[in-house]
């Protein structure tokens, strides 16, 4: 039955001294929040994801006292700020430039990307094209500045709306928009630079 009730009233009762529900509060959004931190925090510092994933949960048991819901706030919302403050603590502790927003340069129409076979294409080719893509993207995230990267995963891979994006990184609506635009920018000349190899030599 709790999987019926929404984050808010998960929390609620794990609040009200329901330890079950923060169970299945942790099974909804563990994979995901994870997985986030792993990508946010990259190469140079995956060894600290699951400190940082342990911590979030902590923070969440340490608030049951104070959380309230919040009209302007999920419950995911308010998880993740937790979960990426502290990976930005850790970034910074590293001595990674977090705030800064590298340029971005508009596609060029001849760009390699608009080449890229259809994603649901079935010949075994295509498929093995798009296992390769899959293992570049997340070399091309890795490249990205810090809070480019955040942007774009939290709006693609966790579904979250550019407004909740502004709350869980502390910035402006349309800085979040320029965010995102500069990474998909970056992230289709980085695929097309590593993928247009292998459209040479399917086509040879």
């Amino acid at each position: 039955m709790s999987d019926f009730f929404a984050d808010e009233e998960l929390m609620r009762q794990f609040c009200a001294g329901k330890p079950h529900a923060f169970g299945h509060l942790y099974a909804r959004h563990e994979k995901p929040l994870y997985r986030y931190l792993r990508r946010l925090l990259g190469s140079a510092e995956a060894q600290q994801a699951e400190d940082v994933f342990q911590d979030t949960w902590i923070k969440l048991v340490d608030a049951k006292d104070s959380w309230q819901a919040r009209d302007n706030a999920s419950f995911k919302t308010w998880l993740y700020t937790l979960a990426h403050n502290r990976a930005i603590d850790i970034l910074r502790r590293s001595g990674r430039e977090v705030s800064s927003d590298e340029g971005w340069t508009e596609d060029n129409a001849e760009s390699p990307w608009q080449l890229w076979p259809a994603a649901t294409a079935q010949q075994p080719e295509q498929q093995a094209f798009w296992r390769k893509a899959g293992q570049k993207l997340l070399h091309c995230l890795d490249a990205l500045p810090v809070l480019q990267r955040a942007a774009f995963i939290l709006h693609h891979d966790d579904g979250l709306s550019v407004e909740e994006i502004t709350l869980v990184i502390n910035t402006e609506f349309e800085t979040v928009k320029s965010r995102l635009r500069y990474a998909l920018s970056k992230l289709r000349m980085c695929m097309g630079a590593h993928l247009q190899p292998i459209l040479e030599k399917d086509s040879a």
